[in-house]
C-alpha cells in the first residue's frame, strides 16, 4: 500500500500565512495539498492575546475534519509559545502559559492539535523566561502529562546555548516524564523540532553563503561523517543533538530534520538519519510560500532560498516536500527508505497509519503514485 508523504512543520502554502489562522481558508489548503499529493500539519505561531481566536479556529478545523471536508490536513501544530530562545520565531509569540492557559491549550488536542514545540530549558537560568515565571506557571512534570492526556505531543526545540549539558539533561528528563505518563493516544509520545537548528552545536551544520560553501568540503572531511557514532556524538556534535539522536535511535522520540540543504547540510542530515534510523526520523520542510509569517515581513537574499526576518535571522524555508525528497535521493536515500523518511515515520508518529492507499477517502488516491511519478520520485513509493 502507498502512504501519502506528510509535510510536517510547514508554515504557509499558496501565499497563505498559517499563523493568520482566523483568515485561513482550510478548503483552499486542502486543494493545494491534494494537488501536491501530500498530507499536511500546518504549524502556527500564537500571540498571547489571540488564544481565544485560536480556540475558535480549532473548533472550525475539527468540525471540517469530522465532516470529511479536509482529509489532507491531518493535524495542527504550534511552534511555541514556551520557547527559551525564540530564534526566527516572532518575539511576541513567545510567552509562558499559566496553568489555566495550559489547560485550554491541552484541550485543543481533542480537536486536532497534535504537537507543540517547547524548550526543555525554558525554566533554566539562561532562558529568556528567567525571572518571569512564578507559581502560576507550572513545570514540565505537570505540563507534559497534561498535554499527553489530550494527545498533544511535546516537540523539543529552541534551546539556549549557555549550558549544553544542562539542556541535554532536560531533554532526557522530559522524555522520561513522557514515557512514565499514561498515553492513550496513537504514535510517538515525543517529537522534535528540526534537529541541529536552534540548539548548541560543536559543528557547523549549514553552509548558507558562497564564502561558507568554499570551505564546505574541507570542513565536512574534518568531521569524518562516516566515522560518526551515537556514543561519540556528545563530543562530535554536542550534548543536545546527542541526547535527541540517542533517544530517537532508541525509539523514544520521532525526530524531525530538514532536507532543504540550507537549514542543515544534506551530508550531515543524511548521516544523522542513518544513525537515528529512518524509522525514527521525519522529513520536515519549515516551508513558507510568501514573504510574511506570524505577522512579520520576511526577505530572501541571493545566496539561498531561506526566508529571513529583521537582523538576518533565519525564519523559514521555501522548498516544498517534493524538492526535499529529491535532495535526499541525491544522498542515496531512495526507495522504501525515502518513503519512510517522508511518509512512514510521520504516519506512525501521528497515528495516521489508517490513511493507507486502500483506505483513503474518495478522491485522495489521484495524487499518489501517478503524481509522484511525474516528479521523478516514483521509485520511492
Amino acid at each position: 500500500m502507498t502512504l501519502l508523504p506528510v509535510e510536517v512543520h510547514c508554515h504557509g502554502f499558496a501565499g497563505v500565512d498559517f499563523s493568520e489562522f482566523s483568515l485561513l481558508d482550510l478548503e483552499l489548503l486542502e486543494q493545494v495539498c491534494a494537488r501536491e499529493g501530500v498530507l499536511s500539519i500546518p504549524t502556527l505561531y500564537l500571540h498571547h492575546h489571540r488564544l481565544g481566536e485560536f480556540e475558535k479556529f480549532m473548533r472550525r478545523y475539527d468540525a471540517m475534519r469530522r465532516a470529511g471536508r479536509i482529509p489532507h490536513v491531518v493535524g495542527v501544530a504550534l511552534e511555541g509559545p514556551l520557547l527559551s530562545s525564540h530564534g526566527g520565531t516572532p518575539a511576541d509569540t513567545v510567552w509562558a502559559p499559566t496553568r489555566a492557559e495550559w489547560e485550554r491549550l491541552a484541550r485543543l488536542g481533542d480537536l486536532g492539535l497534535c504537537y507543540m514545540v517547547l524548550s526543555p530549558d525554558a525554566f533554566s537560568p539562561a532562558s529568556d523566561f528567567h525571572g518571569q515565571t512564578f507559581d502560576r506557571h507550572p513545570g514540565f512534570e505537570w505540563i507534559v502529562p497534561l498535554l499527553l492526556g489530550h494527545g498533544v505531543r511535546p516537540a523539543l526545540g529552541h534551546f539556549t546555548r549557555t549550558d549544553p549539558e544542562l539542556s541535554a539533561r532536560l531533554v532526557t528528563d522530559i522524555v522520561d516524564i513522557a514515557w512514565d505518563t499514561e498515553w492513550n493516544g496513537k504514535g510517538a509520545r515525543v517529537v522534535t523540532d528540526h534537529l541541529f537548528n536552534d540548539m548548541p552545536l560543536n559543528i557547523r551544520h549549514a553552509f548558507r553563503t558562497t564564502r561558507a560553501r568554499a570551505t564546505r568540503d574541507a570542513t565536512l572531511a574534518s568531521y569524518d561523517l562516516p566515522g560518526w557514532t551515537l556514543d561519540a556524538m556528545d563530543e562530535i556534535a554536542g550534548p543536545v543533538p546527542a541526547a535527541i539522536m540517542r533517544a530517537a535511535a532508541a525509539g523514544r522520540i520521532a525526530a524531525c530534520i530538514n532536507f532543504d540543504g540550507e537549514h542543515v547540510d544534506l551530508a550531515i542530515a543524511s548521516r544523522a538519519v542513518g544513525l537515528m534510523g529512518l524509522e525514527n526520523s521525519m522529513m520536515m520542510t519549515d516551508r513558507c510560500d510568501s514573504a510574511r509569517l506570524g505577522g512579520q515581513d520576511l526577505t530572501q537574499g541571493e545566496e539561498n532560498g531561506l526566508w529571513y526576518q529583521e537582523g538576518g535571522i533565519v525564519a523559514a524555508g521555501s522548498q516544498p516536500l517534493a524538492q526535499q525528497m529529491r535532495n535526499a535521493m541525491g544522498h542515496e536515500i531512495k526507495g522504501p527508505r525515502l518513503w519512510d523518511l517522508a511518509a512512514g515515520t510521520a504516519h506512525r508518529a501521528f497515528g495516521l497509519t489508517a490513511l493507507e492507499a486502500g483506505q483513503l477517502p474518495d478522491g485522495m488516491l489521484a495524487a499518489t503514485r501517478e503524481q509522484w511519478a511525474a516528479l521523478d520520485i516514483a521509485d520511492a513509493a
